[in-house]
């Protein structure tokens, strides 16, 4: 038995820091990004997610990558 991974869906969460409210709450937003290639690389989705957020006024949290694939057994 064979098993075949088949990548279908790939997205990118950027979370910005916000600070922290009056109540020293730390406060968080994030931005998705989908429709990314299946077989794009890390380093070219990361420095893209990067490029993207060095426009933004907040500094990043992190750089998430989502992806989704069907395990398919090949006869």
């Amino acid at each position: 038995m064979a098993l075949e991974n088949r990548p279908y869906s790939t997205r990118v969460q950027i979370q910005f820091d916000l600070g922290t409210d009056e109540n020293e709450k730390k406060l968080t937003a994030s931005k998705s990004l989908s429709n990314i290639k299946t077989n794009s690389s890390d380093q070219d989705i990361y420095d893209v997610a990067i490029g993207l957020a060095d426009l933004q006024t907040y500094p990043v949290n992190y750089v998430r990558k989502v992806s989704q694939a069907d395990l398919v057994d090949v006869v």
